[in-house]
């Protein structure tokens, strides 16, 4: 069966579809880029180094994002799930109630109790967009007064997630509220199964309808922003424990001894120096131990003393000419 369809439609169709997938990946690459990055800053600033002078590439940035992300993602997964479990329960039962409200329109006592439950859960409502909007302005308050709390420890976590709480709440309240008068304007025989987001016929349009698109759209961005807020904040807390991990275990890392031409003059506690005996032809003339290979990067290493102590110190060697780098182990025999 051959497509009919003019060579510049297919065209189209295809660019229009490579452009729904590479948008999407490229965001995504980038966003591993950045926490990835956050997190090495963070790390290798702890041993002294700014992590642009390691030379690192962009994939490996990427490479570093998934063992940051995955406490947010998880959580954000399970939070996520929570929320649309709550949701279908809390709007299933806004619609059984509004359901009985109309069956009960005759004056029988089950209509009667039910436009109670009704009145009940607009108070609810609107205490929880209250309570949302009064959250939200407490975290606003903490942003701007973040010159006189900024020695706070958990301040770059705790005002994102206060303000990321607090627009969520008063999201979901004026979502439900909305959610309730679609319901009402429906016909009273509308199905309770039925009275979904879905199933529910749209309200006509109203002068409003912009001003309410637009506030949503915001809502959105400032819940956007504190959640990457957030994340960034804790990429930036793991770069620091990955270090301090890695400041406690140094015998992890890789035994380096160096051999230099010329005199280093460390002083760093754990590092000996050895003056090697000249011969002929010999160029190095200094031996150092107790060094371990922290990162390497393009074409220089990053090594550290081998017992950690606050007053170290890194040294960067080039992987030229002018040193000789042995590596060092001690396994047991195979």
């Amino acid at each position: 069966m051959t497509d009919d369809k003019p060579l510049g439609t297919q065209v189209q169709q295809w660019v229009s579809f490579g452009a729904s997938v590479i948008a999407p990946v490229t965001v995504i690459s980038a966003l591993l880029f950045y926490f990835g990055y956050v997190s090495s800053r963070s790390e290798y600033a702890y041993f002294g180094i700014d992590v642009d002078a390691v030379g690192l590439s962009t994939q490996g940035y990427v490479m570093r994002s998934p063992q940051v992300l995955l406490v947010p993602l998880l959580v954000l997964g399970l939070v996520g799930a929570g929320f649309l479990v709550i949701n279908s329960g809390v709007r299933g039962r806004i619609a059984l109630r509004l359901n009985r409200v109309g069956e009960g329109d005759q004056g029988d006592d089950p209509g009667v109790e039910s436009r109670a439950h009704v009145e009940r859960i607009r108070r609810n409502l609107r205490r929880a967009a209250i309570a949302g909007l009064v959250i939200l302005v407490g975290g606003v308050v903490l942003l701007f007064a973040y010159p006189y709390v900024r020695s706070w420890s958990p301040y770059p976590l705790v005002t994102p997630l206060v303000i990321a709480f607090g627009a969520t709440l008063a999201a979901y309240a004026w979502s439900l509220g909305n959610f309730v008068r679609r319901l009402e304007s429906a016909p009273a025989t509308t199905d309770a199964k039925t009275a979904g987001p879905v199933g529910v016929r749209s309200t006509p349009a109203d002068a409003n309808l912009m001003a309410r698109r637009t506030a949503a759209v915001l809502i959105g961005v400032v819940i956007a922003a504190s959640l990457f807020w957030a994340t960034a904040t804790i990429a930036q807390w793991t770069g620091r424990g990955l270090a301090e991990y890695q400041a406690r275990h140094l015998d992890s890392l890789p035994s380096v001894i160096l051999d230099t031409k010329e005199r280093l003059f460390l002083r760093d506690p754990g590092i000996t120096e050895t003056l090697l005996p000249s011969s002929d032809g010999q160029t190095f003339h200094y031996r150092y131990r107790g060094l371990r290979l922290l990162i390497d990067g393009q074409d220089r290493m990053f090594l550290v003393p081998a017992h950690w102590s606050a007053s170290d110190s890194t040294l960067i060697v080039p992987l030229d000419e002018s040193v000789r780098v042995q590596f060092q182990f001690q396994n047991q025999p195979p």
